[in-house]
């Protein structure tokens, strides 16, 4: 216990929860953070690269290229020794799914926010449940904040918590409610003070102790796995021990007092409700007008899902007649979500059958659907009526669209796809595929896949590059996009951009569920079950997507799968508002890459994934830019010849952002040509292992210094101001590099 203290001095913030959680990270000022952005929990990676930029702090922030390589890196900066903290939310928890256990069952401590948000499929940005649920079972803590003020209390209690324990402990707070919405909170004025409270951090184990080797995650059998699980449940239940006590600590030095459970009204309710979150405080709203009509109403929520407050939920609702369970997710034909379960089971636990409570379940507010104090007062109307159901959802409606047909477009004959124009042979000398007569006058008899009815921003790239290749490929096509702004502004339900076949993934599985498809089309061909006859499968990614994408990517290179992937490379994850990918250009701000005072941007040369699908082997490898648009079609032809006859064909598109890049839409096509002039983005192809050079400015004398192309967008503009002359020489001398090796690459007739 620490000694007796006053309350410690505060300030005034008007913040948001994922801005608060930020900001008690800063003030303890963690060693490390791997990180992968997904909305809604975005915001605190990006809140932590500000203040460091402004030396407010010292936490190293490591770009995963994917949540389950940002759980990786937690758990490996763990071992160690130090502090490491981290956020997620929604998909990106499930993909890191698999290395919560590992960090638990090791025993040690972290600490990871999660701003809830629903589990696609269909793909949906809004706050639910649905993704925390899935972390009940993998041995972490889990703290569930109903208020921003809540979400940076519990950050600042959590770590102490985890460090008592030994166990990796989640912050929870409803995406897009309280991850984003401000609110008026106090904050400790000095970070001495959080940092006194959670104390030093005295580590049990340290993997780079030489002095004591040791060895981390060993395997074991029957006899001691049982042993291992044992300790983590006595941890668990040393974590419900703590847990009070470090808030009555913290109740000390901030004046804020947290309880395993927050009720309102709940001494002499007939009928309760139990729900999480922020739901809670709608719910208490509904409670106060309904006592005013007399009625004995009450609400009560847990603020710790693991360990499970059991004890202290039911003397909170042991005597209740009838308690209504709101779950802001389904655990699908259990009847009823994860919460209805625990309590069910809770009160089984302390004798309580179903003749002497009645529990009702409903599920509300999925993928972020407002839940009104009028709902609130409809569910304790039903919780009178006794003969309500049992289980049900409430706010439902009938939708439009679903499986049956709407046509918003003609369909695309294969003879309309097939004008004809194009002529495409095979070099007998080379086995090289020749393509000629690409006219971009002629070609606008070829009929767009991509519709005009889109959301794009105006001078975006992706439509423009989208319909470049398809302009190149005759026939039936098959398109799968990754998630990406190029799937989100297309696909808004119930309407579509596309008037041919398309399918969307995440973005780490594209290449493998494409594969998945062109294997079925193929089989059941063989087996006479679809018709003689070819058909194109494009897969396009982008927003960063061959990142995250790009283990599945080669993946699929290597098996030889037969179609074409397009990444429209934006530099950037623009999709989430633009945090640095692997493809950033060093030196450019965003919004995980701040300029100020101790930082200049990305700091590290952007990724040539063209090189690395060439290295492995596959037929076909190219880069294409809008300005060079014959260039870019007789790229696509060749693709689809190879993607047809050979196996897997790559082509990397300059793609233009206006919004992030920061310019003016009309200027993308020439900003996009200063590119390939300065060599940062050459046009070349790979055909069979041998490389050529599709444009040679030097030649022509155009080619420019780099900086004359940074200089034209406002995300590297900075780089142009003499104290960044040694970060743009870097660039500079990267560049040439890479551009030397690329021409010795197409001198030499193996290369």
């Amino acid at each position: 216990m620490m000694e007796k203290t006053e309350v410690r001095p505060q300030k005034i913030l008007f913040d948001s929860g994922n801005e608060l959680a930020a900001y008690a990270a800063k003030q303890i000022n963690y060693h490390v953070m791997g990180y992968y952005p997904i909305t809604p929990s975005t915001q605190i990676a990006e809140n932590l690269d500000a203040m460091k930029a402004e030396g407010l702090h010292d936490i190293s922030l490591v770009a995963a290229e994917g949540e389950h390589s940002a759980a990786g890196i937690c758990y490996g900066a763990s071992v160690c020794g130090g502090r490491v903290f981290n956020a997620t939310s929604a998909n990106g928890l499930l993909y890191a799914l698999e290395q919560l256990p590992v960090q638990s069952g090791t025993r040690f401590p972290m600490v990871m926010n999660v701003a809830c948000r629903t589990i696609s499929g269909p793909l949906s940005i809004k706050g639910d449940h649905s993704d925390i649920m899935y972390a009940l079972n993998t041995g972490w803590i889990i703290l569930f904040a109903d208020t921003p003020q809540a979400v940076y209390d519990m950050n600042i209690c959590a770590l102490k918590l985890a460090e008592k324990v030994n166990l990796p402990v989640i912050v929870a707070f409803d995406g897009f409610f309280t991850s984003h919405q401000k609110r008026r909170c106090m904050v400790f004025e000095s970070d001495e003070d959080v940092r006194k409270f959670v104390g030093r951090r005295e580590p049990e184990t340290d993997l780079l102790d030489m002095t004591r080797p040791l060895t981390i995650g060993s395997y074991m059998n029957e006899p001691d796995i049982i042993n291992n699980k044992y300790q983590l449940h006595q941890a668990m239940k040393s974590a419900a021990n703590w847990l009070p006590t470090i808030y009555e600590e913290y109740a000390e030095i901030s004046g804020r007092s947290y309880g395993l459970v927050q009720e309102c009204h709940m001494e002499d309710a007939e009928t309760a409700i139990f729900i999480l979150g922020s739901a809670y405080h709608t719910v208490r709203s509904a409670v106060y007008k309904l006592r005013e009509e007399g009625k004995k109403v009450g609400v009560f929520t847990a603020s710790a899902l693991r360990p499970f407050p059991a004890e202290a939920l039911y003397k909170v609702c042991k005597h209740v007649k009838t308690l209504i369970v709101a779950d802001r997710q389904d655990s699908y034909g259990a009847g009823g979500g994860n919460m209805t379960l625990e309590m069910k089971a809770m009160l089984q636990s302390f004798g309580k059958g179903c003749g002497d409570i009645r529990v009702l379940s409903r599920i509300y507010g999925l993928g972020g659907k407002d839940f009104y104090a009028e709902d609130a007062q409809m569910l304790f109307q039903e919780g009178e009526n006794p003969k309500a159901k049992v289980f049900d959802y409430i706010s439902v409606f009938k939708g439009v669209g679903g499986r049956e047909e709407i046509q918003y477009y003609e369909p695309i004959t294969k003879e309309a796809a097939s004008p004809g124009i194009i002529r495409r042979s095979m070099n007998p000398e080379n086995g090289h595929v020749q393509v000629e007569n690409v006219r971009i006058n002629e070609l606008t008899a070829m009929p767009k896949r991509l519709g005009p009815g889109h959301g794009a921003c105006p001078g975006c790239g992706i439509p423009v590059n989208v319909n470049l290749l398809l302009k190149g490929i005759e026939g039936h096509v098959v398109i799968l996009f990754q998630t990406g702004c190029g799937m989100v502004v297309t696909t808004g339900y119930p309407k579509t951009s596309f008037k041919v076949p398309y399918i969307h993934n995440l973005f780490q599985n594209g290449a493998a569920t494409l594969s998945g498809v062109v294997e079925m089309f193929r089989r059941r061909q063989k087996r006479g079950e679809y018709p003689e006859g070819d058909m194109t499968f494009v897969m396009v990614s982008g927003d960063g997507g061959m990142d995250i994408g790009l283990g599945s990517a080669i993946g699929a290179a290597l098996r030889g799968s037969h179609f074409i992937l397009l990444e429209y490379d934006n530099g950037g994850y623009m999709n989430t508002g633009y945090q640095l990918s692997y493809s950033t250009p060093m030196g450019a701000k965003s919004s995980t890459s701040h300029v100020g005072p101790e930082q200049y941007g990305k700091t590290f040369f952007h990724k040539d994934t063209a090189a690395i699908m060439a290295a492995t082997g596959m037929p076909y490898v190219a880069t294409a830019a809008e300005s060079n648009p014959a260039d870019f079609v007789r790229k696509a032809a060749k693709a689809q010849v190879y993607a047809k006859s050979e196996g897997m064909a790559y082509i990397r598109a300059l793609s233009a952002c206006p919004l992030n890049w920061s310019d003016q839409p009309a200027k993308e096509r020439e900003i996009i040509g200063k590119a390939v002039d300065c060599c940062f983005f050459p046009l070349y192809e790979i055909e069979k292992g041998q490389t050529t050079l599709s444009y040679n400015p030097e030649k022509t004398g155009k080619k420019i210094p780099v900086a004359d192309w940074l200089s034209m967008m406002g995300r590297t503009r900075h780089l142009v101001k003499p104290q960044y002359r040694g970060v743009v020489e870097k660039i500079q001398k990267e560049v040439d590099r890479r551009w030397d090796r690329l021409k010795a690459l197409s001198d030499h007739p193996l290369l």
